[in-house]
């Protein structure tokens, strides 16, 4: 595979120095920088390799699990996390530890923030540990696992660091090191790895009230759906303002309806009420194996609405627009912004083969990603104003949005 300029300074990082964090737009590879630094010490090693793979989710933990296995077939898998896997898992200290004695061989464990301490627990050597959506890192129980996991190599990757002034944030390069490798937004615009996003307000002459917000955001939703259309919106990404408004609009508006009748298939899916494919129940790997084959269809229309679920670290493939119906917290709002933005996977193949020149937008068939805002009389205009903070300083300053605290 031919990596990009970025991802290869960023490898040089990895290489040089033994701790630090890596700084790069979603979309950037982060994933692959990860991979082929595992694959290059698997190479080196003189004695077998114990890998350490930590994500926020466990839905993020097992898809970067499957992009790993994709490049390395000469590891042992384990997961340390709640929940089923095609591989051996554990949550139990004792089991990781007894696994590391047997497995003579490269070892690669794939975890969350929330299981780490049963690593730290086993007290396992660790050759090399790197922590996805590091931001995460910083929630305080999370920090006092981050902080005391022994590898000889940790890294820190994400595109949203938080700085905290009580030391528990990205900012203390003690814990966390130093920034090793920073990637600006508008190098990887210019070479064909993402999108500039498209900023658009839709102005809603009513006020936004709380005790009809379902009804509110139903029609604004719909409105929106309709002006989108003529842009060809295909897929889309909602983002609700809370579970509970969520479930109401679902349950007791004509929404469903109306995007039936436009031609939309419609997905949601909350903590609280698990995933839904066109009102039937489902699974979490059947919601996201359906969302991976309409992502890849192009005839397919589809919504998806979410509550904090897709907004981070989750591939989703094709999405053409976000919409926004709450005003989300400078990390959240850039990881969805980040959602729309890759590329369509042809021009991807275009750009690489040399039949497309990179940043010759006007030959892409998806030139940007859409981020809409609903702004009602009383409501949508801080949301509208942090948008245009976050984008400007991503895509024109070339800087990651740094939530500070």
């Amino acid at each position: 595979m031919q990596l990009h300029p970025h991802q290869n300074r960023a490898l040089n990082a990895l290489s040089t120095y033994t701790h630090g964090q890596i700084i790069a737009p979603t979309g950037a590879g982060k994933t692959l920088m990860m991979i082929f630094d595992a694959l290059r010490r698997i190479k080196n090693a003189t004695t077998p390799q114990t890998i350490v793979v930590c994500a926020p989710r466990i839905l993020l933990a097992e898809q970067l699990c499957c992009e790993f296995m994709e490049f390395i077939d000469c590891a042992n898998v384990l997961h340390v996390h709640s929940g089923e896997t095609q591989y051996k898992s554990t949550t139990k200290a004792s089991v990781i530890q007894e696994w590391d004695e047997i497995v003579d061989n490269h070892k690669i464990i794939f975890t969350t923030y929330n299981s780490l301490r049963r690593i730290n627990e086993s007290e396992i050597d660790i050759s090399v540990a790197y922590f996805d959506e590091a931001h995460n890192g910083v929630r305080k129980d999370f920090f006092d696992y981050v902080s005391v996991c022994n590898a000889d190599n940790y890294y820190y990757f994400t595109a949203t660091p938080k700085y905290r002034k009580n030391g528990n944030g990205m900012n203390n390069h003690i814990v966390f090191g130093r920034v090793i490798a920073n990637i600006p937004a508008p190098e990887l615009v210019e070479q064909g790895s993402i999108l500039r996003p498209t900023i658009d307000i839709h102005e809603v002459d009513i006020e936004r009230c709380k005790t009809n917000a379902a009804e509110n955001d139903a029609d604004t939703l719909i409105n929106m759906i309709d002006r989108l259309d003529a842009r060809n919106a295909q897929k889309v990404l909602v983002a609700a303002p809370s579970t509970k408004v969520l479930w109401n609009m679902l349950s007791t508006t004509q929404v469903l309806t109306d995007l039936s009748q436009r031609g939309y298939d419609v997905m949601h899916i909350t903590s609280k009420h698990g995933a839904y494919v066109n009102q039937q129940k489902v699974t979490r790997d059947q919601f996201f194996q359906t969302l991976n084959e309409w992502g890849a269809d192009h005839e397919r229309k589809f919504i998806i609405f979410h509550y904090s679920i897709l907004s981070e670290g989750i591939n989703v493939q094709g999405l053409t627009h976000t919409i926004l119906l709450r005003n989300l917290p400078i990390i959240e709002m850039a990881q969805t912004i980040g959602r729309v933005i890759r590329l369509n996977k042809e021009d991807s193949a275009d750009i690489q083969s040399g039949k497309i020149a990179a940043g010759n937008f006007s030959m892409y068939r998806k030139r940007t990603g859409f981020v809409t805002v609903p702004v009602f009389k009383n409501y949508g205009k801080n949301t509208r104003q942090r948008l245009n903070d976050v984008v400007s300083t991503i895509f024109d300053k070339g800087e990651p949005a740094i939530d500070i605290k």
